[in-house]
């Protein structure tokens, strides 16, 4: 999270072996320098080098990211990030409550007033599955223009997964045969069936599955304090979860690589996987830095699932990087990351800390500054 008065980070938006080097600060300024010069005869024009920005709008948190065009991405000029929970007790009443609109047009008086701070060109502002599912998601929105000036397009889900894979595909291993990309969001999450052998991934096939972090763990009310409770819990969230993937699971394809040691290719994107592989590489507190396009064995991932199922509310709270906030919501995670790899049992998970806000940054970089 960037604090509104500290200095704004700068990062690029490159394959992870440009995010992991150290930086050449003289090879920045000079890019910089080029980038500024409307004269410059060879590679792309950026005169004014615009602000653009990105805001989803998710079941649990509420995300923004504004960023400038470069000559090999862009450049994270702006980052905000709060847990809002605005699908709270969404599953049992059907609407979006009030302390969960408060708490979420909060959040987004912070981006709104970011955005005019950083003279942003052009926003696109997206709410998923929360507001696709309330009776009142309307009747939010609109208060949301009124208090904020935001107007939050309520996507479908289909487009979810689009700029999901947008956003983060640049983390996939290589290799041949299709892969599997997901987002295991706080409403749903979206399993995506990409083909990468042409110059761009594309979509093979997409499920958009009714389970989130939130909507799974609200479903499941029991008492975390009680061992066989918490089992139990847990396997009622597997069988859910598994229930809703298994019209999906019967048209992935097997592995038809002809190599005998061929590998499934899985990559996701979301608060779980990110934390899960904190908890891999032991780290103190969360680190982008080395999360962001890291590679870990499934192995450890379900191992690491087991463990924080068997663990009470309170044990989790005192893990690093999980924390009060995570501790009820992770475990439904789990759950969901568990049934996946049932149904495509790769040996490694790719990692990404990037998605829906990377995604619809790229779409608008891509199609404004060819214009200009």
């Amino acid at each position: 999270m960037v604090d509104e008065a500290s200095p704004s980070p700068q990062r690029s938006d490159r394959g992870p072996s440009a995010r992991k080097s150290r930086p050449n600060h003289a090879a920045t300024q000079k890019n910089r320098t080029r980038n500024a010069n409307p004269f410059q005869k060879s590679g792309p024009r950026w005169p004014k080098l615009r602000s653009y920005a990105a805001i989803d709008l998710g079941t649990n948190n509420c995300r923004l990211l504004v960023a400038k065009p470069s000559s090999d991405g862009f450049i994270v000029i702006d980052a905000f990030s709060r847990v809002v929970r605005l699908g709270e007790g969404l599953v049992e009443t059907g609407r979006i409550s009030n302390r969960a609109m408060d708490r979420a047009v909060a959040a987004l008086s912070i981006c709104s007033d970011k955005l005019k701070r950083r003279n942003v060109a052009l926003a696109r502002s997206v709410a998923t599955e929360a507001c696709r599912r309330a009776s009142n998601g309307d009747q939010f929105i609109e208060r949301v223009r009124q208090q904020t000036g935001i107007a939050l397009d309520v996507i479908t889900a289909e487009e979810e997964a689009r700029l999901a894979v947008l956003g983060c595909h640049i983390l996939l291993e290589p290799g041949e045969g299709p892969a599997l990309i997901f987002d295991i969001g706080g409403g749903s999450t979206e399993l995506v069936l990409v083909d990468t052998s042409g110059p761009a991934p594309e979509i093979i096939d997409w499920l958009s599955a009714p389970w989130g972090v939130v909507s799974l763990t609200e479903s499941e009310r029991f008492n975390g304090d009680d061992p066989s409770a918490r089992a139990a819990a847990y396997a009622n969230m597997r069988a859910r979860v598994a229930e809703s993937f298994s019209e999906f699971a019967g048209r992935l394809p097997a592995c038809t690589v002809k190599d005998p040691e061929c590998d499934y290719r899985l990559l996701g994107t979301s608060g779980t996987v990110t934390t899960l592989a904190s908890l891999h590489l032991k780290l103190p507190h969360y680190d982008r830095k080395v999360i962001d396009g890291l590679i870990v064995p499934s192995d450890s991932m379900r191992e690491i699932s087991a463990m924080l199922a068997a663990c009470s509310p309170s044990e989790r709270a005192a893990i690093p990087c999980i924390g009060k906030e995570r501790a009820d919501l992770v475990v439904g995670g789990c759950a969901i990351l568990d049934s996946i790899l049932d149904i495509w049992p790769a040996s490694r998970v790719g990692v990404a800390d990037r998605g829906i806000r990377e995604g619809i940054l790229r779409s608008l970089i891509s199609s404004n500054e060819r214009r200009t």
